[in-house]
């Protein structure tokens, strides 16, 4: 029974790192998707696809969007159930003496959920922001280049409208850059992560290997505080007898 129970939770513990790294790679597939989707414009700001054409349905990125943000959604919904299997386990009869270290084991599961279901909802929010700005300019264009054409005159309200155009795209550009270095910045995060992940995990073994070393580590921790408090103390009588050494 024990050993049917230990297959069924190291299962589990293989099906949630599984996803973790599918989820790791879509992710990074879905950054690097709302970087580039500004590489759907040209240098003038039209969209290589036809300005009649909706965006949504018209551009085969807003389409891979689509797509990557379901297949990101199922695998966290997947790695969900996985999770709330291990905790069901957790609760069963007969693994009490186990049960810190299969808690440790599931909180760490839960943190990398919660981090990548966090991360997910804020690219997509940002590429969602960048589709409806390339909309409005669009749209500022399309008005622009109507009433244009409807005067044929470049009058001061023409000038006014393109330098307000002109200023929107100067806004982008810079608005651009800062995600592609947010997006890049993201990217070497997600890697260290995964090395201090790593590292963690060795340390916590080591731990529970030696639970000598923490027995020692709390010793000394409870020492340093027991100094702070009495070097503290001493400061403070110490600077009360000066201050009624100055006053008196």
């Amino acid at each position: 029974m024990a050993a049917g129970s230990s297959n069924y939770w190291e299962d589990l513990r293989k099906q949630a790192r599984q996803l973790e790294n599918e989820l790791d790679l879509k992710l990074v597939s879905f950054s690097k998707l709302c970087t580039s989707y500004s590489g759907a414009t040209t240098r003038d700001g039209r969209r290589d696809s036809s300005d009649t054409t909706p965006l949504l349905n018209g551009s085969s990125q807003d389409r891979m969007f689509e797509t990557m943000a379901v297949e990101i959604e199922q695998l966290l919904a997947k790695l969900t159930g996985v999770n709330d299997k291990m905790a069901e386990y957790t609760s069963t009869p007969g693994v009490t003496s186990l049960n810190a270290a299969l808690m440790h084991t599931l909180q760490r599961h839960r943190d990398i959920l919660q981090d990548y279901t966090h991360e997910f909802n804020k690219t997509k929010a940002n590429f969602i922001a960048i589709r409806e700005r390339e909309d409005l300019l669009g749209s500022v264009r399309k008005d622009i280049e109507s009433y244009k054409s409807g005067s044929g005159v470049n009058n001061r309200r023409t000038e006014l409208f393109l330098k307000e155009h002109e200023h929107l795209r100067n806004s982008d550009r810079l608005i651009e850059d800062t995600i592609s270095i947010a997006m890049a910045t993201k990217e070497n995060v997600t890697s260290q992560r995964g090395v201090l992940k790593s590292i963690q995990s060795k340390v916590n073994t080591l731990a529970n290997r030696f639970p000598a070393i923490n027995n020692l580590v709390q010793r000394i921790n409870l020492r340093k505080r027991r100094d702070t408090l009495i070097l503290g103390g001493v400061i403070g009588i110490c600077t009360i007898l000066l201050l009624l050494y100055a006053f008196h």
